[in-house]
């Protein structure tokens, strides 16, 4: 008894030290398995691989003669706005002046500060802007040069009536500074309201 006992606990521990043996069709099947499941899962993508691609797609592309991208145009410069002119400049002090005298008294032979005449006005105004000119209205209508009305510009002597009677300086949108006569002020004025004789440009 004891011994056929020695012999069934030397078959079993023969049998457990030897490996399970499985049948040759799931032996086939792991491998296949595997193989199935790499090609669904797939290897994570490599990012330098990635870039290597484009690099090598756009090189590809440049010898087949692709066309490479437009070069951003530069911006435009910015023109500058154009110098005022030394005689406009007088002109535009003439009219500064001019206009902050609005208000006072007209006054026969009157050349400031604090009253004027036509021509008193326009004499003390070109003087503010270092230019000396005749007093009364008929020198005035000769000094300087001649400016044709579709040319005036601000500061311009606007000379009135056939007989030059009358003058003021031109201050834009076709109005006039000017002293107009006994019981007014200086004041702006239409220019459509006198006939014109002549336009002169001191300075």
């Amino acid at each position: 008894m004891r011994a056929g006992c020695a012999v069934l606990m030397t078959a079993a521990t023969l049998v457990a030290g030897v490996p399970a043996l499985t049948s040759p069709a799931a032996d086939l099947a792991a491998p296949a398995a595997a193989v199935s499941a790499g090609t669904r899962a797939g290897p994570a993508p490599d990012p330098g691989a990635q870039r290597t691609s484009s690099a090598v797609s756009l090189f590809a592309g440049v010898l087949r003669g692709a066309q490479p991208p437009p070069a951003v145009a530069a911006p435009a410069a910015v023109p500058r706005p154009a110098a005022v002119s030394a005689v406009d400049a007088r002109g535009q002090m003439a009219l500064r002046f001019a206009l902050a005298q609005r208000g006072k008294p007209y006054v026969y032979g009157g050349t400031g500060p604090n009253a004027y005449d036509c021509s008193g006005l326009v004499q003390r105004a070109w003087a503010a802007a270092g230019v000396k000119i005749p007093r009364t209205t008929y020198q005035q209508a000769h000094t300087g040069k001649a400016v044709k009305l579709s040319a005036i510009k601000a500061g311009d002597l606007v000379i009135f009536y056939a007989d030059a009677s009358h003058v003021g300086i031109y201050a834009g949108n076709g109005q006039v500074v000017v002293a107009p006569h006994v019981g007014t002020v200086v004041q702006l004025q239409q220019m459509k309201w006198m006939p014109i004789n002549t336009v002169r440009r001191p300075g």
